[in-house]
């Protein structure tokens, strides 16, 4: 059954858009119409930031350990909604109920969770000597704008640093995934959080993002998508110099060091790929093996591709669902037939699953040059591309040759020579061996791959200006 949403969240009350433009959305594992979205306008919009501006002297009056609470009392009311949360992303995402329950909910609730301590242990004030003194102090109202592909987890990644900040917020999930974000929004009103700290306004980009990218109230932009947006709203925020943080794109690197491990070492890289069907910022979609194994890692790749199961996201067992939507699959299908002209080899996949539902095969493409625009553009979908080099040094060249630079991971049977390689490579992360995310770990990139960090307590530092005063 399809539904509609027509809920925003201003100065601590649900409101209507009352001329809305309709956004419809399919479910992507049966392209049938799952909800009616009504867009907030960009008068909604101003009338959210004049709300988050005239909360700025209620909210920053709250002590850390206030703060603090505020945030466990939000955890405690997410945990409440763990099963809807769950439900909500496996329909408007496509994505398996089990990664889903994982990773899309549990894990971002943690993080949430972890802010609570993190807020407590702020220093607002340092003395230096008898004549310095030091103050953090909440830069004001945020615009925090967010992707589909991981909804409740990069909300949080946004909202927690800059609620432990002090800061006050609009916050635009991305309208494709638009039912995260009003549970969240449900918990923050549970959890009783001051009116007009926290506001909620779903629309498009094109209708309310210029507002909240140059309204003179905001002071500080949180922007999470394709590093062509990021651009347009660092260039449009220069205007009146706001804060711009940026979670931009990615085509993150996988240095295999010659290894015993080399089966180990390729299904965790394929497995990392095709996750989320693909829809991962740091996904390692450029895999870098040496020629001495490259032909036995080919296979190796073909193998563990075509063990993977790909259906219904409801069924269980299932690792990849259907990408989010036709425009998606059409661009992934496209940029797979324009690396097939280029002459790429298509060692598993390359074709869209006749099926309902918007699928594509886990695909592994090799002898493809690196400077091909599939190895170089990220087209958030399920494929990956290996590289055979031949020396260490070659391997490091290729894997900083690409304007991103979000993450990266070696494997080596030597944890020593994977930190040292580790330290060459140009990413904001870089995992050794089996590792895997860290909530306390700041994530972020080099390049073209954004600015500012998120998660751990230096994410909170974002959100705070700095204030000396010399006596």
């Amino acid at each position: 059954m399809c539904k509609t949403i027509n809920s925003h969240f201003i100065n601590g009350a649900w409101v209507q858009e009352s001329k809305p433009a309709a956004l419809y959305l399919k479910n992507p594992a049966t392209g049938l119409d799952n909800i009616t979205l009504m867009l907030a306008s960009h008068e909604l919009a101003e009338t959210a930031i004049q709300s988050a501006h005239d909360a700025i002297p209620t909210w920053q009056q709250y002590s850390s350990n206030e703060r603090a609470e505020f945030i466990n009392n939000i955890v405690i009311e997410l945990k409440k909604r763990r099963t809807p949360l769950i439900d909500s992303i496996v329909n408007e995402l496509g994505c398996p109920r089990e990664f889903t329950t994982e990773v899309q909910v549990d894990d971002p609730i943690d993080a949430f969770e972890q802010h609570v301590q993190w807020t407590k242990d702020i220093q607002h004030e340092q003395v230096i000597d008898e004549n310095l003194t030091i103050y953090k102090e909440a830069i004001g109202v945020c615009s925090i704008i967010t992707p589909w592909n991981y909804p409740l987890h990069q909300l949080i990644a946004k909202v927690a640093p800059a609620l432990a900040a002090g800061c006050t917020m609009v916050v635009k999930p991305s309208e494709f995934t638009p039912t995260s974000a009003l549970l969240l929004t449900q918990a923050i009103e549970a959890a009783n959080l001051p009116k007009g700290v926290f506001n909620l306004v779903i629309g498009s980009g094109r209708d309310v993002g210029p507002v909240l990218t140059t309204h003179p109230l905001v002071k500080c932009i949180s922007f999470i998508g394709s590093t062509a947006v990021g651009k347009h709203i660092q260039s449009v925020a220069a205007g009146s110099v706001k804060r711009v943080l940026l979670e931009l794109g990615g085509k993150s690197p996988y240095l295999i060091c010659p290894t015993t491990q080399l089966e180990s070492a390729i299904n965790l890289g394929i497995e990392d790929v095709m996750a989320n069907s693909g829809q991962t910022c740091v996904a390692l979609t450029r895999m870098f093996i040496h020629e001495s194994q490259f032909e036995q890692a080919k296979q190796l790749a073909k193998q563990s591709a075509s063990s993977l199961s790909v259906g219904d996201p409801d069924t269980k067992d299932t690792f990849m669902g259907p990408v989010i939507n036709q425009n998606q699959l059409d661009n992934i299908s496209s940029a797979v037939e324009r690396a097939k002209n280029e002459g790429a080899e298509i060692i598993y996949g390359g074709n869209r699953i006749d099926q309902t539902g918007y699928y594509y095969q886990p695909t592994v493409i090799t002898n493809l040059p690196h400077d091909a625009q599939l190895a170089q553009q990220e087209i958030f979908g399920p494929v990956l591309v290996l590289f055979k080099y031949k020396t260490i040094d070659e391997a490091i060249q290729l894997c900083n040759d690409t304007p991103y630079g979000l993450s990266a991971r070696v494997w080596s049977d030597d944890t020593e020579q994977s930190k040292k390689l580790a330290r060459k490579i140009d990413a904001g992360q870089v995992y050794i061996n089996g590792a895997f995310w860290h909530n306390a770990a700041p994530f972020g990139g080099y390049k073209e791959s954004g600015n500012g960090r998120e998660l751990g307590p230096s994410a909170i530092e974002e959100f705070f200006e700095i204030k000396s005063i010399i006596v």
